[in-house]
């Protein structure tokens, strides 16, 4: 990479390996695409969960009277679509480039967010087509997956962790940010105004489709190797993994659907104040996503989201007693303590990931086997069960909404029940890391700054 060769909006023999060449350009193009793709997410989150946020205004007052299971289904729904997306996003940036699938993926939300201003103050408008405005949104999730498969050809190994920590906590933000716009909207215009929160967003949806077009690159090295998905989903660690992540990101990413709505059904908890308090969580969670990473990197991922699991019980156990007791304060406390230890434990997980496969190769270089071939398996590995766990564990947050209709759907009005059946995932969770990663030899699961290969992984 001695000069920058391009052919159109096309990075060809992209390699961010080479330190001189990344010293004199490659550390600047690399940023450029990293701003863009941050704030693309960003937008791709602030979308998907927009849902969160409309539920909270549909009341009688302006025609649209659902009830507590029907609001549920409708934020559940947009969780899954965004789930299931992830995979096929994943790709699409392998075969259609980081550039031109940024600039589609961020035009498309304008499809959802339109709709969502048209119908969300017309009285009568059925649920049927609110689920289907909300299956939409869910193309906001897949930016995730996309960005972050982008990145990882742009940076090099050594600065991968820093760049991919903060495009996915920059995207993760976006659920606090709407939750945001949704307070002033309530604050400054009432509750009878939620076509507001969705009209924000479509200036910011065209400017950053524009400014993607404008400056982003697509990088050839995306390119994947045919088959990694195929070989890593035959890996069971994908899976032992996967259901981590429905632990911590599906905890995170269902919170932020649900808190307001739990809010509403648990303590009778108007939109103003529901909204007052559902932004501070997913916003602290966010922010708390580094340090996981941080955290693993010196001690290890399996011991750092072992313990943030058992932190995470305690959490949903101080939930119990705030219902039990009705304390407001309580409640507030418990749930603010389940999105930063979410937070926390989707940095950790994900750290899990290269220092897995990484053990796995020192393994088979001391068997014999060549030391680059088993290495840049393990790397490509990585970024495809990066790319699965991403996808399962999003479908965690579906799981959390579902189980929360159940739930309140019995008319007694209590998150008990669904906080038993939270709390027995987690413990779930600590038995699978128990048996599965701390109990295998330390290479397995040591702190990814150990071995060179896995340092700078998220």
């Amino acid at each position: 990479m001695a000069h920058r060769p391009r052919k159109g909006k096309w990075l060809v023999d992209w390699d961010p390996e080479d330190e001189d060449a990344w010293e004199r350009y490659g550390r600047r193009v690399a940023r450029r695409n990293l701003v863009l793709s941050v704030l693309s997410e960003h937008i791709g989150f602030s979308v998907w969960t927009l849902w969160s946020v409309l539920v909270l205004f549909m009341s009688p007052d302006i025609g649209l009277g659902f009830d507590a299971g029907e609001k549920f289904l409708l934020v559940a729904t947009p969780t899954v679509v965004g789930a299931l997306l992830r995979l096929p996003y994943s790709f699409a940036v392998t075969r259609y480039g980081g550039r031109n699938w940024t600039v589609f993926a961020t035009a498309i939300l304008l499809v959802p967010a339109l709709l969502a201003l048209y119908f969300v103050q017309r009285p009568g408008t059925p649920l049927w087509v609110f689920l289907v405005i909300g299956a939409l949104a869910g193309v906001g999730g897949g930016n995730f997956a996309s960005s972050m498969t982008n990145l990882t050809a742009l940076y090099p190994q050594r600065h991968q962790g820093w760049a991919l920590g903060l495009n996915a906590g920059g995207g993760n933000l976006g659920v606090a940010s709407v939750q945001l716009v949704g307070l002033t909207v309530v604050a400054v215009a009432g509750r009878t105004h939620p076509s507001y929160v969705a009209a924000v967003y479509l200036p910011l949806i065209v400017l950053v489709a524009l400014l993607a077009a404008w400056r982003m690159d697509n990088v050839d090295a995306v390119r994947a190797t045919p088959g990694t998905q195929r070989e890593a989903a035959r890996d069971r660690d994908t899976w032992w993994i996967s259901l981590l992540y429905i632990g911590t990101f599906g905890s995170f990413i269902g919170y932020g659907f649900a808190f307001g709505l739990v809010l509403q059904n648990e303590f009778d908890a108007t939109p103003l104040t529901a909204v007052g308090y559902t932004f501070l969580g997913p916003l602290l969670g966010s922010a708390a996503r580094p340090l996981g990473g941080l955290l693993a990197d010196r001690l290890g991922g399996a011991r750092v989201t072992f313990w943030n699991f058992l932190g995470m019980g305690a959490g949903t156990l101080l939930l119990l007693c705030a219902t039990r007791v009705g304390s407001f304060a309580l409640f507030i406390a418990g749930f603010t303590a389940l999105f930063v230890l979410s937070g926390i434990g989707n940095g950790s997980t994900y750290k899990m990931i290269p220092a897995v496969f990484s053990g796995r190769a020192e393994d088979e270089v001391t068997a014999g086997r060549d030391a680059g071939s088993a290495f840049a398996r393990a790397r490509r590995l990585s970024g495809a069960v990066i790319a699965i766990a991403g996808a399962i564990g999003a479908l965690g947050g579906a799981a959390i909404n579902i189980t929360f209709k159940l739930s309140y759907a019995d008319g007694t009005g209590s998150g008990a029940p669904a906080f038993l059946a939270f709390l027995g995932y987690y413990a779930l969770c600590m038995v699978l890391i128990r048996v599965v990663y701390l109990r295998r030899k330390p290479a397995e699961h040591a702190a990814p700054t150990d071995r060179p290969e896995a340092r700078s992984r998220v």
